[in-house]
C-alpha cells in the first residue's frame, strides 16, 4: 500500500476520480508494494484500483492504452525508502570517504530494484526467498549482482556478512527461472584472486547462459583507511597476472561459441602497463558501467563523431585538459589524433593527482574541485582558452564536486571556463566547440 502524493490534471486517473492522498491498495487484486509492482500491473489496458480513502475501502476503475500512464505522481521515485546495506565490506569504498562530505555520499545502496531500474549492483543478502520469487514473478531482467567470491566462507569474510554465502543458491534459482544476470567480481590483492578468482568463474560459468557477463574489477583504496581491514594495491605485476588468468580461463571455457564472458577492467590494463584489448574483446559492451571498455568505446565513438562532422566548421581555440593519471597517456594519445583532424586546434593534456583520496585513486571520477584547483596552481593559464575535464566527477546535476566546491567556483579561482566533457563522442564536439 502506497500513498499518492498527486494526480495529474486530465489523467485517466483524474477522470476516474482518483485524489491526492488516496492510498493504494491493490491493481486488478494485485498488491503494490512499490514501483516495481505499480509499473509491472500498470501495463493492462483495463485497471480496477482498489484504494483507501480516508480508511474507507474504495474500487476504480480505468482503461486505456496498454502502455498509456495513469497520472499518479508519488512522494518517491520508489515509492519505499531506499534500501541500505547490510554488509561490511572489507573494500568498501564508501567507509574510505573522509568526513565533512554530502550526507548522500555517505549511503549504503544495496537495493535490487535499483538493479533492474538503474543497473546498480547488488550483493542479494537483504534478499529472502519472497523477494527472489518476486523478481522471478515480475521478470526483472537483467540483474546486476556483485558476485566477489562463491566460496561461502570466502565471501562472507569479503562481505563481513555470515549469510553472503548463500550467492549460488540464489544465482541458480534466479537462472532457473529465467532471470539473466551480470556479474561483478571486486578483487582484493591476495584475498580472492588466484585460485579463488578461477573458483568464482567457475561456478559462474557452470551456471550457464543465465550469465550474460562477469567483470573483474580492482577494489579501490583511499588513504582514509585508518581501523580497516589490511589490504594491497594491484601493481604492474600483480594486475598482469590477473589478466593472464582471465585470459586462461576464456580459452579453457568449453562453450565460448555466444562471445566472451569474462572481462578486466580497463584499470588493470593501465596498471599492468599493457595495451588495451582491441574492438573484438569487448563484443557490445557488456560491463560499461564498471570500466570495462570504457576506453576503447571512448576511441571509437570520437572517432565516428570527427568522421560525421567532418565538414563542420570548427572553433580553433587552446584547451586544457585535465584527467586521471591512470588515463592521462591515453588521452594524450587520443587528442593527438582528434587535433590532427582539426588544424588550428590545440590540446594539452594535465595528469591530476588525487590529493583528496590519496595517489592510488587514479580515475577522472573521484578527481575533487581541490584537486583540480591545485593541478593547474603552478601552470600558465593564460595560453589556454578554456579547460575540459570529465563531467563524472560532478554529481549527478552536475554543479558539485565530491568536496563540496562548486564548478561555478572552481571556474572563478581559476579564471577560465571549465567544460564539463560527458564521455564517449562528447570529446570531439568539445573540442570543436559544442559546449
Amino acid at each position: 500500500m502506497v500513498t499518492i502524493s498527486s494526480v495529474l490534471p486530465g489523467s485517466p486517473a483524474e477522470k476516474a476520480g482518483v485524489r491526492a492522498h488516496d492510498q493504494l491498495v491493490m491493481i486488478n487484486a494485485s498488491t503494490i508494494t512499490d514501483v516495481l509492482d505499480y509499473q509491472f500491473y500498470l501495463t493492462d489496458p483495463v485497471l480496477d484500483l482498489s484504494l483507501l480513502r480516508s480508511g474507507r475501502p474504495l474500487t476504480v476503475r480505468i482503461e486505456k492504452e496498454e502502455y498509456e500512464d495513469i497520472g499518479l505522481e508519488f512522494d518517491t521515485f520508489l515509492m519505499d525508502r531506499q534500501r541500505s546495506c547490510e554488509n561490511h565490506c572489507v573494500f568498501c569504498f564508501i567507509d574510505q570517504n573522509p568526513s565533512g562530505m554530502r550526507e548522500s555520499v555517505y549511503f549504503k545502496d544495496d537495493d535490487t530494484r535499483l538493479s533492474f531500474l538503474h543497473g546498480n549492483y547488488v550483493t542479494l543478502t537483504n534478499c529472502d526467498e519472497n523477494e527472489l520469487e518476486r523478481i522471478a514473478r515480475l521478470r526483472l531482467s537483467p540483474v546486476n549482482v556483485s558476485v566477489h567470491a562463491t566460496e561461502p566462507e570466502l565471501r562472507a569474510l569479503l562481505l563481513q556478512n555470515d549469510s553472503a554465502g548463500r550467492i549460488l543458491e540464489q544465482l541458480r534459482f534466479l537462472a532457473s527461472r529465467g532471470i539473466a544476470l551480470n556479474c561483478q567480481i571486486v578483487l582484493c590483492r591476495g584475498i580472492n584472486d588466484g585460485g579463488h578468482l578461477t573458483r568464482t568463474l567457475t561456478d559462474l560459468s557452470a551456471i550457464g547462459d543465465a550469465i550474460l557477463s562477469i567483470a573483474v574489477v580492482p577494489a579501490g583504496l583511499t588513504m582514509h583507511r585508518e581501523g580497516l581491514f589490511h589490504l594491497r594495491d594491484y601493481d604492474e605485476e600483480s594486475a598482469g597476472e590477473v589478466i593472464d588468468l582471465v585470459d586462461s580461463f576464456e580459452r579453457r571455457r568449453k562453450n565460448p561459441s555466444s562471445g566472451r564472458l569474462c572481462f578486466c577492467a580497463d584499470e588493470f590494463y593501465l596498471r599492468a602497463r599493457r595495451p588495451l584489448p582491441g574492438r573484438d574483446y569487448y563484443g557490445d559492451y557488456p560491463q560499461l558501467d564498471n570500466g570495462v571498455g570504457l576506453l576503447r568505446a571512448l576511441e571509437e565513438d570520437v572517432e565516428e563523431e570527427l568522421a560525421r562532422r567532418r565538414n563542420e566548421p570548427y572553433e580553433k581555440k587552446n584547451y586544457l585538459l585535465l584527467t586521471g593519471t591512470a588515463a592521462a597517456p591515453f588521452f594524450e594519445s587520443l587528442t593527438q589524433k582528434i587535433v590532427a583532424a582539426l588544424p588550428g586546434v590545440r590540446c594539452s593534456v594535465c595528469a591530476v593527482e588525487n590529493r583528496f583520496y590519496g595517489k592510488s585513486v587514479t580515475v577522472a571520477g573521484l578527481l575533487t574541485g581541490s584537486d583540480y584547483l591545485a593541478a593547474v596552481r603552478d601552470l600558465d593559464l593564460l595560453e589556454f582558452d578554456a579547460i575540459l575535464l570529465s563531467a563524472s566527477s560532478l554529481r549527478y546535476e552536475r554543479d558539485l564536486f565530491l568536496d563540496g566546491m562548486s564548478l561555478t567556483e572552481l571556474k572563478n579561482r581559476i579564471g577560465l571556463p571549465i567544460i564539463p566533457v560527458e564521455g564517449r563522442g562528447d570529446l570531439a564536439v568539445k573540442l570543436m566547440g559544442g559546449h
